[in-house]
């Protein structure tokens, strides 16, 4: 593991740490964002934060002082920042959400955060307020980015919803700040002067109403933790452009928002759509990007297919190369022995391993960078030194395929709850198909557990699995409101338990090998809580049990045990004839009946996001059984049921 190196002379805040780079690097622009003509415009950072000022200005205007919760129910753009930064200026707290939130979602987090103010990107969002107005009774003022109809202005006059536009305010308190912006500013700053370190700085929730609400409290101390080691992990010169594609109200997104600021970067805003993404990159020619597997394995599959569709012999030289590209990476890693290993490795071995085949291959790589990798490398605009994933696991053959052309691929872990970061891979030794180095904000134990339970706190030795845990300065407050699920995952000596099972090897890697916990996290980064869903299905008369799958996935699917008193008198009230119970699930007439049902429970109406909807199902003829796939509680044993249902899971991904 690399010496990492912690800056102790940042600011403790937010805001102050925003001033300080626009005191040393001002000139730099911080935000690139298109008009609606579609062409980039950029703000320099002095820009940036003189707009802050008086958006800050604004907002006090309109009544809002410290202590305040502040919804901001909006995607990726460039008035988020401003809105950011200017409601932590008053020393209150956002409660942000994506765009693609269900309106029960959206209502719910507003009125358990008591948000008096909202800021909502379009009409859309407004009107899922607009739903039931009766839910938000505490929700009085509106700040719209977007502007909205008559006719949906008139509505929330008729519900007494004061609504103000972003650009109006901005317009007007700008106006007023160039008139004066030395006192202006020296008001505003004053105040930041005030904001301490615990205090809170946003509440995100991790999960919605088809789930346990649990707003996550993050202060600044949680995210200035994370500045202090940045660098060490994402390094960059200032003026350098960094894409953002990700929902910004996304902890992921939001942590990599705050260090293309550290390393006085500028944030070009894009969609993670391959066709404007694409196009926007060859624009920007972005030096780094964060993004989710799936985007990756998106990117990846769309140059695969294009290859596929050229075929002859560019298809084969692209084959040939790639295949060259990884072996030859994975040649390189044992010269340095740079491989994830729970025991200590044997360096010399390790080299004697690799150095003929890394000889061997060096020049045919070449080649390969000359007529493969590059042109690969130009689509993502030319300039790009690395990218990031995070918000689920990284599949192997997307890993691969990055090694391969050259193109470091940093992974990274966290957790809401750790504001996320804690883990990253190392720029100049990235480890394939592990995470890479701990944070060193954190401190970490790995301790034994069984079906997620700790049997004992005392840490393991290195290279042993295990149960993971941290403690430090990253580590949330709490969940608002809730200190009782508070202390289910952080105990009494300040460790939070992360739910997952990894190993951390003696030169203090880690590798998270599985999930303790029942939490489900797709490919596109969207945590799912399984058990709502399994009880939904099991209101059915058709269905007995079911388990929900789909960790590292692209969707849901379930194993599903029907009831079998039930679909056999279904059979026979149906006229269809069969020769024993397993070949009557097998036939696509009772497939479909269970898919139905699947269909109807968990939707858009009964109110599940698009994302936990259950696309694959596995009928399962047997009932599970106390002591197999059931603990003595008779409480699902998932472990068990992944390891004896594996053949059927695999299927329904296939």
């Amino acid at each position: 593991m690399k010496k990492c190196i912690i800056n102790k002379d940042l600011p403790e805040t937010l805001p102050l740490f925003l001033r300080d780079r626009v005191l040393k690097h001002g000139d730099k622009y911080l935000q690139a964002y298109k008009d609606k003509e579609g062409n980039f415009q950029f703000y320099t950072y002095k820009q940036v934060y003189d707009e802050i000022i008086a958006f800050t200005l604004a907002l006090k205007s309109l009544g809002i002082t410290a202590g305040k919760n502040i919804a901001m129910i909006s995607d990726n753009r460039r008035e988020w920042l401003i809105t950011d930064f200017a409601i932590q200026n008053l020393g209150c707290t956002n409660v942000p959400r994506g765009c693609d939130s269900l309106g029960n979602e959206i209502r719910f987090i507003i009125s358990f955060a008591d948000c008096e103010y909202g800021f909502f990107e379009n009409e859309k969002q407004i009107l899922k307020v607009l739903e039931n107005i009766n839910e938000v009774p505490l929700l009085k003022t509106v700040i719209l980015y977007d502007h909205l109809s008559e006719e949906v202005e008139n509505k929330l006059t008729e519900v007494n919803t004061k609504l103000f536009y972003f650009d109006e305010l901005l317009n007007q308190f700008k106006a007023e700040f160039d008139k004066n912006p030395d006192e202006c500013t020296k008001i505003v700053e004053e105040g930041m002067l005030k904001i301490h370190e615990d205090d809170v700085c946003t509440i995100i929730f991790t999960s919605g109403t088809t789930g346990t609400p649990k707003g996550v409290m993050l202060t600044h101390k949680n995210y200035m933790a994370q500045m202090s080691a940045a660098e060490n992990f994402v390094p960059g010169k200032p003026g350098e452009m960094w894409m953002s594609i990700l929902p910004i109200w996304h902890s992921f997104e939001r942590l990599a928002m705050y260090a293309t600021i550290l390393i006085n970067n500028c944030i070009a805003y894009s969609k993670p759509m391959a066709r404007t993404l694409l196009a926007d990159m060859a624009t920007i020619r972005p030096y780094r990007m964060c993004g989710v597997p799936r985007l990756w394995e998106a990117l990846v599959s769309g140059i695969n297919s294009a290859m596929e569709k050229k075929g002859g012999i560019t298809l084969k030289l692209f084959k040939f190369f790639l295949a060259v590209g990884k072996k030859y990476a994975n040649a390189k890693d044992y010269i340095i022995s740079n491989i994830f290993s729970s025991n200590k490795r044997n360096k010399a071995a390790d080299f004697m391993k690799g150095i003929f085949p890394f000889l061997a291959l060096f020049p045919i790589r070449a080649l390969g960078e000359l007529l493969v990798y590059r042109k690969i490398k130009e689509r993502f605009g030319g300039r790009i030194e690395y990218v990031v994933s995070g918000g689920g696991s990284l599949q192997k053959e997307t890993d691969d395929f990055f090694r391969a052309i050259g193109l470091p691929m940093l992974n990274a872990y966290g957790m809401t709850e750790t504001a996320p970061g804690m883990a990253f891979r190392d720029l100049k030794h990235p480890q394939a198909n592990c995470i890479g180095d701990l944070f060193p904000t954190l401190e970490f134990k790995v301790v034994a557990e069984e079906q997620g339970k700790i049997v004992s706190k005392e840490p393991l030795p290195y290279g042993q699995k295990g149960l993971i845990l941290v403690r430090g300065a990253n580590v949330m407050k709490g969940y608002y409101k809730r200190p009782d699920l508070t202390a289910e995952i952080i105990d009494e000596e300040g460790f939070l338990n992360t739910g997952d099972i990894g190993i951390i090897s003696p030169n203090l890697e880690l590798n998270i090998t599985g999930r303790a916990k029942d939490t489900i996290v797709l490919l596109g980064g969207e945590n799912i809580e399984p058990v709502l869903i399994e009880q939904t299905l099991c209101s059915s008369e058709f269905i007995e049990s079911a388990m929900v799958v789909g960790q590292d996935r692209k969707y849901l699917a379930s194993l599903i045990v029907p009831c079998k008193a039930v679909i056999i008198k279904y059979a026979e009230e149906h006229g269809i004839s069969f020769s024993s119970y397993e070949s009557l699930l097998k036939m696509e007439s009772i497939h479909n009946l269970i898919m139905s049902c699947v269909n109807k429970l968990v939707s858009l109406e009964k109110g599940f996001r698009i994302c936990e909807k259950i696309c694959k199902i596995s009928l399962i003829a047997k009932s599970f059984e106390v002591g197999k796939e059931l603990s003595a509680k008779q409480e699902m044993m998932r472990f068990k049921i992944l390891k004896e249902y594996d053949t059927e899971i695999e299927k329904m991904y296939a």
